[in-house]
């Protein structure tokens, strides 16, 4: 009989929380996209006040294929579209209220901006979302129980009749001035409001693998910029709320619009963000560890302004490019210890691009060195670390050195990692790469190490 030397060393228990399967394949996503369209568009505002008419509703080319192509061929893996915002109006025709597009003159009232962005969407292999403002300035009975039950009346609508949903999105904009119904005056809500819990328990009913933001799953990163900050932990709740000693794992998305309004405004079809600037994003959102969520919002005539499809295009194509080779593969990987010498946590999955393979040590042991011995000289100026998050967020400090001429030096360090950390480096040229964790909750357990070209870096 054959007795398994390795049998006796199980893989590392899981430090801390850990990330359930509809949030791990989330963070896999990346990128989405946001597309705020709606009243605003027409009337050139940011939060509209709630009296506008329907009639006002009226894109003069909608081209919903047009929209969601731009978005999935910058590299986008959703869309998550606000199917009403603060000012009430609905882009779909819900049978709970006269405030939609049913009573536009857009498609004669037959139109539905969600049915044709979702349907654009599962044609072309894009995740759908939605986006539904809890406040709405335009509802007489809002601040009262029966707008509770009106809202999820219309989430249910939006939750059962567009497919499958992979985001739902609540945000914070809560009470204040509106017009509702007429009353031309203020409400104001307090914190049990909106009953929370059961609308929660009402997504998980009918779209069980949607995350929610402002929920149970994402969390908003703290500001509309688009960068995350260092360190930013993937767990975030309890009595130390931002550190890896949280008790829910709940991880951030970084919101950041292409230009400065959230809704298209001609006077900033000059506003748009280049490349360089949605470069530094994507390595300051998605690099530490969180999603990145753009807004790209379509214009009057219901298409993506030509500015923005061209500069979300080149980025997407710059990513492309970036990560489509990773030079770090066939490196020999040696480490200064491995988990009961088990070959199947052996240092050389680090580099084999797996998502269920990874390096680790024994318990107990909370810093550790895994080098690279490249195959030839290589030069890269972008690298990947991955942590296997599924058994917990660990590594809390690192550095990063390089060989050249048998002279190691030290370029660059940081704290977090969890899902995926991207650093920007000075372009370097090195026969080695070395990485040092410095300090880890628990022992590291590591999938990934890549290096990668930048272009025009």
């Amino acid at each position: 009989m054959t007795i398994n030397a390795f049998a006796a060393v199980p893989p590392p228990a899981p430090y801390g929380p850990v990330p359930s399967p509809r949030q791990l394949q989330w963070e896999r996503g990346q990128m989405e996209a946001f597309v705020h369209f709606g009243m605003n568009t027409f009337t050139n505002k940011e939060w509209g006040y709630g009296d506008e008419s329907p009639s006002l509703f009226n894109p003069t080319d909608f081209d919903a294929n047009q929209i969601v192509g731009v978005i999935k061929k910058a590299g986008f893996q959703g869309l998550v579209l606000t199917c009403k915002h603060h000012d009430g109006f609905c882009l779909w025709p819900s049978k709970y209220t006269e405030h939609s597009v049913k009573n536009s003159p857009w498609m004669d009232g037959k139109g539905d901006v969600v049915r044709l962005i979702s349907d654009a969407c599962h044609k072309q292999g894009l995740k759908f979302g939605v986006y539904l403002s809890p406040w709405d300035r335009n509802r007489a009975d809002y601040g009262t129980p029966s707008y509770i039950t009106y809202y999820r009346n219309q989430l249910r609508e939006l939750l059962t009749n567009y497919g499958p949903i992979f985001e739902v999105w609540f945000d914070g904009a809560n009470g204040g001035d509106g017009y509702y119904g007429g009353a031309r005056t203020t409400r104001t809500i307090n914190g049990n409001y909106y009953d929370w819990a059961n609308t929660y328990k009402l997504v998980r009913e009918l779209q069980p693998n949607a995350v929610m933001f402002g929920g149970p799953d994402v969390r908003w990163v703290g500001n509309e910029a688009g960068y995350a900050p260092d360190p930013c932990w993937e767990t975030s709740e309890g009595p130390e709320v931002g550190t890896n000693k949280s008790n829910a794992w709940i991880p951030a998305e970084c919101d950041v619009s292409i230009r400065p309004g959230w809704f298209y405004h001609p006077q900033e079809d000059n506003q748009v963000k280049t490349v360089s600037q949605l470069l530094d994003i994507y390595f300051n959102s998605v690099g530490k560890g969180c999603n990145l969520i753009l807004n790209i919002p379509p214009d009057k005539e219901g298409q993506i302004y030509p500015t923005d499809a061209k500069n979300v295009d080149e980025f997407g194509s710059i990513i492309r490019k970036t990560f489509a080779k990773d030079i770090a593969k066939g490196a020999t990987v040696t480490a200064s210890e491995t988990r009961g010498n088990d070959p199947r946590y052996s240092p050389s999955n680090v580099v084999k691009g797996g998502r269920n393979s990874y390096w680790c040590t024994d318990d107990g042991v909370t810093t550790a060195t895994l080098t690279l011995k490249l195959k030839k000289p290589t030069t890269f100026n972008v690298v990947r670390i991955m942590e296997y998050i599924p058994l917990g967020q660990r590594v809390e400090a690192f550095s990063l050195d390089y060989e050249q001429d048998g002279k190691w030096t030290e370029f660059a360090s940081g704290t977090s990692v969890g899902y995926q950390r991207l650093l920007r480096v000075p372009e370097i040229t090195a026969d080695a790469v070395r990485l040092r964790i410095t300090k880890s909750a628990a022992s590291p357990v590591i999938s990934d190490i890549g290096l990668f070209q930048l272009p025009g870096e």
